[in-house]
């Protein structure tokens, strides 16, 4: 029943719209995580309250909330690494204390964003396999690597923007 779903879905789908990323994404989702009710999102929750910004350091990775979030964290500091990760995936798990590492040491802020619970915002960066790391500057997006990148390579990443 599901294949047939899925099926029916992606050939019924494919024919309304033209972006290729969408019809990945929407198989991906799919197979990844089972839908329990009709409809893509269904199970993401939107917040409009973010903690009040402060100068103080943030020496853990932020864990998103959506897609707004993201951006206030984007605008809120002068470089962010975002993290699109699974929790299942085996080399996101491995990059984690890297991460958490690089949080407590380096200026960058580092956010964490699941790709199963914000299908629609990992698909509005393109996201096609995890680990997929984004290094924004003054607000702009300067790096997007796919795959788990050495501590050594993120610390230069980040501290490359932050000089």
């Amino acid at each position: 029943m599901l294949v047939s779903f899925t099926i029916f879905l992606i050939v019924g789908l494919s024919s309304l719209i033209r972006d290729h990323r969408l019809i990945l994404i929407l198989y991906c989702a799919i197979h990844t995580k089972p839908l329990n009710t009709v409809g893509l999102y269904s199970g993401v929750m939107a917040t409009d309250a973010y903690p009040e910004s402060n100068d103080d350091p943030i020496d853990e990775p932020i864990h998103v909330e959506g897609g707004d979030h993201l951006e206030a964290i984007v605008d809120e500091h002068d470089v962010v690494l975002v993290d699109f990760y699974a929790d299942w995936c085996g080399p996101c798990k491995m990059l984690e204390p890297v991460l958490e590492e690089l949080a407590r040491e380096t200026e960058g802020v580092i956010a964490k964003v699941d790709v199963d619970e914000h299908q629609q915002l990992a698909g509005a960066y393109g996201v096609r396999g995890v680990p997929t790391l984004v290094l924004f500057a003054d607000g702009e997006q300067v790096e997007q690597h796919t795959g788990a990148l050495p501590a050594d390579r993120l610390r230069d990443l980040i501290q490359g923007h932050t000089e």
